[in-house]
């Protein structure tokens, strides 16, 4: 594989960016060696700037639901760029945007668009503290929820993958007032409420965990976060900026029938461009000014590029038969890998919630952190080398998630499962 224009540009990267990169994953710490800088893409497919092509399952890290450059999406973007790509004042898309989402999502009545899942997530919480009157909120170790300093506390995705559960530069007092809980463990949470009964204003979860890998929720769990938190007067907060649109047409509040307080929302209702949002009641939505005394503001917030990418990505979800395909080819790709691995004879676990899925290097079952830290991210940075030379793009670190677009075929998917077996093979 040709690396030669991709190793000059990361070289002259690490000259005027940290570490070369604008997102930690992607330095490839994770699994060594020189990450190729992507130059375009099409469909399920990228193509790197020495001209290596990829069968993509990153999908930049999950919003590209329809593939790269989907007909309908470039359309609607180069009709709105060329009215303006921002104004700093409400346009008609953004209306449209938020009523289609509080018409898919039960528990959304009002929705604030925001432009990152880090902002939807620092919002809400904040949302749940103005509303309740208290300070502290319990995560789930292994849970990510963006870069916001109270939430940097064993957190997972880049955190995780480069060990860093606590970052740098945030304040203790910041940090006391996250209660850390173990995902898919109710004892945990309940110990919290027990020792803090007045105090905690939510509870913030990823409902299925894809940032220490895809870690479905134990039956049962998700129903008794929303009991717990309903009979303790805290907030349940869902982050489904990963699982909103991607694993059903409402999220995993649909999925699993349990309905949050407050819902965060991002790649997947941004096409692609940089978006948030969060939502819930309207009662609880009248805290966020101008209406109540919670502060909460941005500029490019519901600009008319990110908003129209948004808005033509989940009418074309809509479309009947859309989840049931995505459903049918992730199954398909669990199917062959799982079959692949054991061929290999690997340990392995395979993951699969809709069409997010992580191959662990792990007997299973993996669901919990401590399961995930099991896995052998050795093995897994040699698997994913091994695949990248044969032309599939997977997440360069053993703890993120993978996935399935509308874009990939029957074929794409068979001819990955045939690659996998000849990397495996390959590494015997």
């Amino acid at each position: 594989m040709q690396q030669s224009k991709s190793r000059q540009l990361f070289t002259q990267a690490q000259q005027v960016i940290p570490g070369g990169v604008n997102s930690p994953v992607r330095s490839f710490r994770a699994v060594a060696g020189t990450p190729p800088f992507i130059a375009r893409g099409q469909g399920c497919r990228v193509w790197d700037v020495d001209g290596n092509e990829y069968i993509d399952y990153l999908g930049s890290w999950g919003p590209l639901v329809l593939g790269h450059a989907h007909p309908a999406v470039v359309e609607a973007l180069q009709q709105a760029a060329a009215d303006g790509s921002s104004f700093g004042a409400p346009v008609a898309m953004e209306v449209e945007l938020a009523g289609l989402i509080c018409q898919a999502l039960p528990s959304v009545e009002q929705v604030r668009l925001v432009s990152s899942g880090t902002e939807a997530c620092m919002s809400a919480i904040r949302l749940a503290r103005a509303y309740t009157g208290r300070s502290k909120v319990i995560k789930f170790s292994g849970c990510y929820h963006g870069h916001a300093d109270g939430l940097l506390v064993k957190a997972g995705s880049g955190a995780l993958t480069h060990g860093i559960p606590t970052s740098a530069g945030v304040p203790e007092a910041y940090a006391a007032e996250t209660l850390v809980a173990d995902y898919n463990d109710l004892a945990s949470v309940e110990s919290f409420f027990q020792a803090w009964p007045d105090a905690i204003a939510g509870v913030i979860v990823e409902p299925v965990a894809g940032n220490m890998g895809v870690v479905p929720p134990a039956e049962g769990f998700l129903d008794a976060l929303r009991r717990l938190t309903a009979d303790n007067g805290a907030m349940l907060i869902f982050d489904e900026v990963i699982t909103g649109f991607r694993i059903a047409w409402g999220g995993a509040q649909v999925r699993y029938g349990v309905t949050p307080d407050i819902t965060c929302l991002g790649k997947i209702i941004g096409g692609g461009l940089p978006v948030g949002a969060y939502g819930g009641r309207r009662e609880i939505m009248e805290m966020v000014a101008p209406l109540g005394p919670m502060y909460q503001a941005g500029t490019l917030s519901g600009n008319p590029l990110a908003v129209t990418a948004g808005l033509t990505t989940l009418t074309e979800l809509q479309r009947a038969g859309t989840y049931e395909r995505l459903e049918s080819l992730a199954g398909r790709l669990a199917d062959g890998l799982t079959q692949a691995f054991a061929q290999a004879e690997v340990p392995a676990t395979l993951n699969r919630v809709g069409s997010m899925l992580t191959g662990f290097f792990a007997a299973g079952p993996v669901d919990s952190l401590g399961r995930v830290e099991q896995a052998d991210t050795e093995a897994y940075g040699r698997y994913f080398h091994a695949m990248l030379e044969r032309g599939v793009y997977l997440a360069p670190s053993q703890f993120e998630a993978g996935f399935v677009s509308l874009a990939h075929t029957e074929a794409d998917i068979d001819r990955t499962v045939a690659i996998a077996a000849a990397a495996l093979e390959s590494l015997r």
